[in-house]
């Protein structure tokens, strides 16, 4: 019996990008559209997971957003699109090539609004009383190196959902997490205490693939910079 047979042999040239399931896929595809690539087989709403381009020699996967940065450190994409959020959390072996600007969050810690810090002179919380305190957050990374710049230790709690309970049955005295418009937030009584950063998506590459493939990848890359600057 022949093991190899059936199996999928990818040209040396192939790309293979992968893609975030859920909201962010309509844009990253619109983005690939623009650049050149035919990419209307590709459906947000299907559980087909691999889509090949016709005349691209390319490929999408459609990954969870937070697995994207797995396959692209491990060659089983070339490239893929990703949130800076994600990015920094994972801190995986990739190299960003470029800030797409769709996909805009912020990072923010926030505190019940009635245990809110007082405020400085300058009109920002004092967050030196949260020294020593706990953050729920599912990004214990981005809240570790926050605290640590303003000399602050806090203990992240990590928690995969529903964060904004964490206050209020005492789990943790703030939490740290993404958000958009802040209504989430509101509806839990909570309040933003301090902005962390600002976060879009990135086109990410790996670092091997970006060597042995490079005039195509950054070919790709130069035309998303050229049509990511109509949104400046």
């Amino acid at each position: 019996m022949n093991l190899w047979k059936g199996l999928c042999i990818v040209p040396k040239n192939y790309l293979t990008i992968a893609l975030p399931k859920g909201k962010l896929l309509t844009d990253s595809v619109a983005l690939l559209t623009e650049a050149g690539l035919d990419c209307r087989s590709v459906e947000n709403d299907s559980r087909k997971l691999l889509f090949d381009l016709p005349g691209s020699e390319a490929r999408i996967i459609i990954c969870r957003p937070t697995d994207i940065p797995t396959y692209v450190e491990q060659g089983a994409a070339d490239i893929g699109f990703v949130g800076k959020d994600t990015v920094i959390e994972q801190n995986k072996d990739v190299a960003e090539l470029v800030d797409l600007k769709f996909g805009y969050c912020r990072f923010v810690v926030a505190m019940p609004e009635e245990s809110l810090p007082q405020k400085l002179p300058g009109g920002l919380y004092d967050l030196s009383v949260l020294n020593h305190k706990r953050a729920a957050t599912k990004f214990p990374r981005v809240a570790q190196l926050f605290f640590n710049e303003h000399g602050m230790q806090v203990t992240p709690i990590k928690l995969h959902g529903n964060i904004e309970l964490a206050p209020r049955v005492g789990l943790a005295e703030m939490i740290v997490d993404i958000v958009s418009t802040g209504k989430t937030l509101k509806e839990n009584n909570l309040a933003e205490v301090a902005q962390i950063l600002e976060a879009t998506s990135r086109m990410i590459a790996n670092r091997v693939s970006y060597r042995v493939k490079y005039e195509r990848i950054q070919g790709l890359a130069e035309k998303m910079r050229v049509l990511v600057q109509q949104y400046d």
